[in-house]
């Protein structure tokens, strides 16, 4: 079976700009919709986190406000009881990009803390650009692109399109004066050419083999761009 590779943040805090520990992980609906779309489509998914530590979910992520309310939050906690794979993650460092036949990087603030500076997911990343193979990344793992690097030691994403959570979402969760950095000021700095819509509202943004959403809302319809890249 065709296999998707999901690469998750392995840590469940958020380091802010005061040392303090803000808890969090990845996002749920950014891991569940594109499962089960993937599954859907006869994908088999395999979840690697750095050192294989299992994933955690941020549990803001299951409020029933931030899924449409409580029957929409009750089906999205069911949808992760039922991924096994989240329980049995793969090392990131052992991921042979050859495996696989997409790459996908669901969100949450856990990415800014450690896919920001993983070397293993920067190696991952700069061959699954150079690959052609579809490669997603979804609202705050775009911030595991920082760590990417070519052979001389710039950004493979620079000059790409590409989107992800802004300036003002985070200023509207309310974390954007807390945080060491923005996402959104880190993308523009490597070089890429970032595409702001709408706060909230879904936003895809696709260049060559690279696709990007904005935000959670993002996430479905940037796993149906992947589906119809794998044709």
């Amino acid at each position: 079976m065709a296999k998707i590779l999901f690469v998750m943040t392995g840590v469940d805090y958020w380091t802010l700009a005061d040392g303090t520990r803000h808890p969090t992980g990845f996002w749920a609906e950014e891991a569940v919709a594109p499962y089960e779309a993937f599954e859907a489509a006869g994908y088999e998914v395999v979840v690697a986190t750095p050192g294989g530590v299992i994933p955690t979910v941020d549990r803001g992520s299951l409020a029933p406000q931030v899924n449409g309310g409580e029957e929409g939050a009750q089906r999205v906690a069911l949808a992760l009881a039922s991924m096994a794979e989240l329980r049995k993650p793969v090392k990131l460092e052992d991921v042979r990009l050859d495996d696989y036949d997409a790459v996908f990087y669901p969100g949450g603030h856990g990415p800014m803390e450690d896919l920001a500076v993983d070397a293993d997911s920067g190696r991952l990343l700069t061959l699954a650009l150079r690959s052609g193979k579809p490669l997603g990344v979804v609202c705050h793992a775009p911030a595991a692109l920082l760590a990417a690097r070519d052979e001389d030691g710039g950004s493979p994403f620079s000059g790409y399109r590409l989107t992800g959570f802004t300036n003002a979402e985070e200023t509207q969760a309310g974390l954007a004066d807390k945080a060491k950095w923005l996402l959104q000021d880190r993308l523009v700095e490597l070089g890429a050419d970032f595409q702001e819509g709408e706060p909230w509202v879904p936003k895809v943004v696709v260049d060559r083999n690279l696709v990007t959403g904005q935000n959670p809302a993002s996430s479905a319809p940037l796993a149906a761009e992947m589906l119809r890249m794998l044709g």
